[in-house]
């Protein structure tokens, strides 16, 4: 089996390279965003490979998959992960699940155990090596500590690689994530509907609500007639809380809050980190909170180190942090 894995990873790393060269003949400016993203999951492959999988565990995230590698046999033909028939699916009581077109009223929320304290309705998006069971509990966590009702939007898990490789696709807007879909869909209907949908996401989950808030913008210019400033104008509706994301850059409109642990290295290598990173941007007006927990890089669980340090939202946009 650890024959198996050193072979995936060996490949992820050969894709990496290969990206490297591929990027030569784009544009300066995206040339040398897409280099430092490639050179960041280079160097992460590098010095985290032998423990990827455990440091990625249930309820962590980055990723999902543009070209799945598979540790079976080569003459086993693959078989999907049982985890990918809900990808895109919402989740919701009980951790049923729901097609990706069913209304968002529609589909019975997470409620706290000592009782709904707020009208709002949250949305979450998990991250990577997170299935349907594990993104549950994170919802009936995330109910709890808010007082809210919670729905979840599942990012499918296929492997640690597999992950990754659909994370680093997310980035560079290159193929399809039915998470990304879902999402688009479901906020673009809430703001056309009068209403303000609030979201949560934690790592590769980050990447998925960038990618889809860009997709709503776009679809508000192209099939509504919007201007820029109008749809970002509407967009300001939305509230956006990510917790230890792997997405560097956020479209302007929303609300957003940025919870950033210095001792989780996935933020540090590919998102919002606490160093100089001239190609980072937090969405116009963003607050970044920054905090220490855990041991250094490898902090990036959702319910033991980001949960505890969230706020009420209008509080962290004022900077009331603990």
């Amino acid at each position: 089996m650890s024959l198996g894995i050193n072979r995936a990873f060996s490949n992820l790393r050969h894709k990496v390279n290969e990206s490297l060269h591929l990027v030569e003949s784009l544009p300066g400016k995206i040339k040398n965003e897409v280099q430092q993203e490639t050179h960041a999951a280079q160097s992460f492959l590098r010095q985290s490979g032998e423990s990827l999988s455990s440091l990625y565990a249930s309820r962590t995230g980055i990723s999902t998959a543009l070209h799945p590698l598979s540790f079976l046999n080569r003459r086993t033909p693959p078989q999907p992960p049982p985890d990918k028939q809900f990808d895109g699916h919402l989740v919701g009581a009980g951790g049923r699940t729901f097609p990706p077109n069913t209304p968002l009223s529609n589909v019975p929320a997470v409620t706290p155990r000592n009782g709904v304290t707020n009208n709002e309705t949250l949305i979450y998006v998990n991250g990577i090596r997170t299935d349907v069971g594990g993104q549950a509990s994170s919802l009936q966590a995330i109910a709890d500590a808010s007082g809210s009702r919670v729905v979840g939007i599942h990012n499918a898990t296929e492997s640690s690689a597999a992950d990754i490789l659909q994370s680093l696709g997310d980035k560079l807007d290159i193929g399809s994530n039915p998470a990304v879909d879902t999402l688009a869909d479901t906020v673009y209907n809430e703001l056309r509907a009068g209403r303000s949908p609030h979201l949560l996401a934690h790592s590769q989950g980050a990447i998925i609500t960038s990618r889809a808030l860009t997709d709503v913008k776009n679809r508000l210019m192209a099939e509504d007639g919007m201007s820029r400033q109008d749809a970002e104008r509407l967009m300001s509706n939305i509230k956006v809380e990510t917790f230890g994301g792997a997405s560097r850059r956020f479209p302007d409109g929303p609300q957003y809050v940025h919870y950033v642990n210095r001792n989780d290295g996935v933020p540090q290598a590919f998102g919002l980190r606490s160093w100089l990173n001239p190609f980072a941007h937090a969405g116009r007006d963003a607050v970044t909170h920054y905090f220490r927990e855990g041991k250094p890089l490898v902090s990036h669980g959702f319910e033991e180190f980001y949960l505890p340090e969230r706020v009420p939202f209008n509080d962290a946009r004022q900077g009331k942090f603990r």
